[in-house]
């Protein structure tokens, strides 16, 4: 192999991501007693497992299950793109790309052994071998091989120059979300003996910390290869010779030709699938829904039912919807009002609740705006933002457990880490609002009279419509006129395109140990806001290239402290849960991943 680097530079990467949360929030209630009413077929032993469990499903029965992450238009096969990188796209995707792992509903790395298995068969230096289970194919026909994981390793490794990132600042070729995450790591890519074969070797350089995810779900090279002229083995030699005159054409199509036109569903020779589910001719209805059908090469466990139909429904709208029938699985935003409705439906619905990975925050825009450039006039704005409010009137209706949420990394109901780490990294100040300090840093930062923030979201949500609300409320009293930016198109362009002072949404977690450096380090694919510091990327640096989880405790306290004292932003609370599906529904389970509560819907089965 001839894959050469960039430079001899040794800074690290930020190989995680997190979602982008839809709307709604994922549910999870792990307790075994209450899964184990809400989950008929499976008992108390099996629900208490936080991975997937057998069913006993051998066959596909015909009908359709119905379910909505939200109204978002589907927007490709392609879901890794900074653009389509989000729960509304990878809700539709996961379903149909395998992958060697999944998060359980706690978090727990879980291992899918239907795809293939992979060990680390040396820990220093760190190596890991994968091998693909011999009947995995696409649902052409054409064998999962080493061929896909290279072209999966490129496209987070290949620079626009022509060689290998040895510290993710240079150009990317491919689009990739995670940016240049695997040059710095893995320099010479996964190894193997052909094109074809089945099993392939990662030799890291250095160790990170979520290696064990690292490698994630591949794209079909043979497709790639056949859009650019060559042979999939010619694409292999193209990659570890980096030549390109082939690449570049590769990258064209990797970024630009699974993307979709809503209403016209990729052509399967395009877009095959390597999961339970396929597209479904003519399925997809743009501006209403998009089905799936059962994947008939699929070589695990068959999925239950035979379609699987996302409907692209606002988050207001799910409760009426499922008592209507019009969904039947759903993960409604949790307002105060929420749980009172479904309860209203009687037996006719099973509900779940409980906490998530997922949580709510406020970001600054660093690239541009009042806030750029000025830590008193973000002081300013911290001090009048009525966190307790918000928590108090929206959250703590539907979990009286509910607090403010002080830190990023870490979670209010991981107690005693959480403890350790936020004493060690706030001091409370912006707890509750002090509209006289506020008024003091307002001045001090030279602010006008009227000085317009817009704060921008997805639109329609109920919820934080109210927490902008409360926010102007709050913060008119001390010189700001707070907009509410809510858009339908806040994810597609206003976040990426920096139109906002800012930023109302939620990252989507599950429990990685290193994807905040995605969010956080300088010029990182998700760092929307551009926000740039020295101190915050050395901790990242350090505690992503290390396995040793007390390293990762102290790094994590450096970084949380200094994202206070800079303002990076300002988290507000962590997601309730709340998700509902019709009684005659079996084998449905809640979890706090980011994937939420469709993260097993190939084993939702009808009762009747």
């Amino acid at each position: 192999m001839k894959i050469r680097r960039a430079s001899a530079a040794v800074a690290a990467v930020a190989a995680g991501a997190l979602l982008l949360s839809a709307c709604s929030s994922p549910a999870a209630d792990n307790d075994p007693q209450t899964e184990d009413t809400a989950a008929d077929s499976m008992d108390a032993e099996q629900i208490s497992d936080p991975c997937k469990v057998d069913t006993g499903t051998t066959e596909t029965a015909e009908g359709n299950i119905k379910y909505s992450v939200g109204e978002d238009e589907f927007l490709g096969y392609n879901y890794l793109t900074p653009e389509t990188y989000s729960t509304y796209n990878s809700a539709v995707t996961e379903r149909m790309l395998g992958s060697f792992w999944y998060f359980g509903v706690d978090g727990t790395i879980c291992h899918d052994e239907a795809f293939g298995t992979y060990e680390a068969i040396s820990e220093e230096p760190l190596q890991v071998q994968y091998t693909i289970a011999d009947d995995a194919v696409w649902s052409d026909g054409t064998p999962i091989t080493y061929a896909d994981f290279l072209l999966d390793w490129a496209a987070q490794a290949i620079t626009e120059d022509g060689a290998v990132s040895d510290d993710a600042s240079e150009d990317s070729l491919f689009n990739h979300n995670s940016g240049l995450t695997l040059g710095d790591y893995v320099p010479e890519g996964p190894q193997a003996d052909a094109a074809d074969a089945k099993s392939f070797q990662y030799d890291y350089e250095r160790v990170y910390a979520d290696w064990e995810i690292l490698i994630g779900t591949p794209f079909p090279a043979h497709v790639v290869a056949e859009q650019v002229g060559i042979s999939t083995e010619e694409l292999v030699t193209a990659i570890q010779e980096l030549d390109m005159d082939v690449l570049e054409e590769a990258a064209e199509f990797w970024n630009t030709g699974w993307l979709s036109n809503p209403g016209e569903v990729p052509d399967v020779a395009l877009a095959p699938s390597s999961g339970p589910y396929t597209f479904k001719d003519d399925g997809w209805v743009a501006g209403q829904s998009i089905t799936l059908t059962a994947n008939e090469n699929y070589w695990g466990t068959p999925p239950a039912t035979q379609e699987l139909t996302f409907r692209f429904a606002a988050a207001d709208t799910h409760v009426q919807a499922l008592q209507n029938g019009d969904l039947d699985v759903i993960e409604p935003q949790a307002t105060v009002d929420t749980v009172a409705q479904l309860e209203q439906l009687g037996a006719a619905v099973q509900i779940t609740t409980g906490q998530t990975l997922t949580w709510e925050h406020l970001d600054f825009n660093f690239n541009n705006g009042v806030f750029a450039d000025s830590l008193e006039a973000r002081e300013a704005f911290a001090y009048c933002v009525p966190r307790q409010k918000i928590v108090d009137d929206l959250i703590k209706p539907i979990d009286d457990s509910a607090v403010v949420m002080n830190a990023r990394e870490v979670f209010p109901f991981q107690t005693e880490r959480y403890d350790e780490v936020v004493a060690e990294s706030y001091d409370g100040r912006y707890d509750e609002v002090d509209l006289d300090m506020a008024a003091e840093k307002f001045e001090a930062a030279g602010l006008e009279e009227g000085t317009e923030v817009r704060i921008g979201y997805s639109a329609p949500n109920p919820r934080r419509s109210d927490e902008v609300n409360s926010i102007k409320a709050s913060c008119d009293q001390v010189g700001f006129n707070i907009v509410d930016g809510g858009s339908s198109e806040f994810f597609d362009k206003d976040l990426p395109n920096g139109d906002y002072e800012v930023a109302l949404f939620a990252w989507a977690g599950s429990g990685q140990k290193a994807s905040g450096q995605n969010i956080y380090a300088t010029n990182q694919p998700q760092n929307y806001g551009g926000y740039s510091d020295d101190v915050v990327d050395e901790a990242w640096d350090t505690l992503a290239s290390t396995a040793d989880e007390a390293v990762h405790v102290e790094q994590t306290k450096v970084i949380e402290k200094q994202l206070w004292d800079t303002l990076f932003g300002i988290p507000l609370f962590a997601h309730p849960g709340v998700g509902a599906y019709s009684s005659d529904l079996e084998n449905v389970r809640d979890t706090a991943a980011q994937s939420g509560i469709v993260w097993n819907s190939e084993q939702w089965a009808r009762t009747s």
